[in-house]
């Protein structure tokens, strides 16, 4: 591993000896090559996968991101729930053992997917994998943050008008250019604000590469990158996921243009509603949903900005953060794009 992640083997392994568990036999780390936030790395003993450690990543980071710690806490609390996470170990805030606060949880077997038209799946895998994905976020919706020891992970209510706020907030902090779109969107969406209020634990990135499925059957196994979950408006959430559907393949990995009921993946209609029923509900309203989906483009055009500002910086966790970052403008455009169609 090249700097500026490498790690320092043994005293990871001290550390994880005194704080894990004991083990005889020789540890190593490999890095996941996924991820465009904090360095993720597998530890296996004697060659054979048995933790998983997550890092902050070096250098100046903004005061509220990277932060592996609510990870921690979130995949923690919610264990022994309906939603599937890794096992969480230690927590460790000590920056002298590897350069950044991190923590250990188990490594899970299974597969990753990056097209959410999974190619590597039969048609009726397919639509049981997708029928898992809405159960998943469904339970997560669905889970008493209050008895999970969750109360105090975020603040409930007025929630678009904050995240609003914040991401304009990380989006200053690392503007490399001015883009017109970002502008508009900055001005437009806190003055056309939903009505509606709900308040769940919500994952902040319910994407299909951060889902693992079991090494066999098409469901998931555990759900990972809670960097930016919090507590929130249910539909933002989901409409995040959402937005696959309105995204092309070729540009962001999305699921524009595919004939769904030749590949056995429901259209954007079934799968709404196959999230409803897992929440007992009975529709969304049209335009909150549309300006959720427009808020949630704003949110990763900052989000990739960030991106593009680490990897001009030369501090990103992945080699192809430099291109991810560059198409800030694409989506922040989109985003425009998707509000002109709802004010006209």
């Amino acid at each position: 591993m090249a700097d500026p992640h490498a790690i320092d083997i043994d005293r990871l392994a001290a550390w994880i000896r005194a704080n894990v568990a004991d083990y005889t036999g020789t540890l190593s780390i490999e890095k996941f090559a996924g991820g465009q936030s904090n360095p993720t790395f597998a530890v296996s003993i004697d060659g054979k996968p048995r933790y998983v450690v997550r890092k902050k990543p070096g250098g100046v980071l903004l005061p509220s991101a990277h932060a592996v710690d609510r990870e921690y806490r979130v995949m923690s609390a919610l264990r022994d729930t309906d939603v599937p996470v890794a096992r969480t170990h230690a927590l460790c805030t000590d920056d002298s053992v590897i350069g950044a606060m991190f923590f250990v949880m188990d490594h899970v077997a299974g597969r990753t997917f990056w097209d959410p038209r999974l190619p590597e799946l039969t048609k009726d895998e397919r639509a049981a994998a997708y029928a898992d994905i809405a159960r998943v976020i469904a339970a997560l919706h669905s889970v008493d943050h209050e008895a999970v020891g969750l109360g105090d992970y975020g603040r409930p209510g007025n929630y678009y008008a904050r995240q609003i706020g914040r991401w304009t907030k990380q989006y200053r902090a690392t503007e490399t250019e001015t883009i017109d779109a970002m502008e508009r969107l900055i001005a437009w969406l806190p003055e056309h604000l939903p009505a509606g209020d709900e308040t769940a634990i919500v994952h902040g990135d319910y994407r299909i590469d951060n889902m693992i499925f079991h090494p066999e059957e098409p469901r998931i196994v555990a759900l990972v990158d809670w960097e930016l979950s919090t507590l929130g408006h249910p539909l933002a959430d989901f409409a995040y996921h959402m937005m696959a559907w309105r995204l092309s393949p070729e540009a962001f990995r999305g699921l524009a243009g595919t004939d769904f009921a030749a590949i056995g993946v429901p259209d954007e209609a079934q799968h709404i509603a196959a999230y409803l029923r897992r929440r007992g509900q009975d529709a969304i309203d049209p335009a909150e949903w549309e300006f959720a989906i427009a808020y949630n483009m704003f949110r990763v055009a900052s989000i990739r900005q960030g991106v593009l500002k680490r990897a001009l910086d030369g501090n990103a966790s992945n080699d192809r953060a430099l291109e991810a970052g560059r198409r800030t403008r694409d989506m922040a455009e989109m985003a425009w794009a998707q509000v002109e169609r709802m004010t006209i």
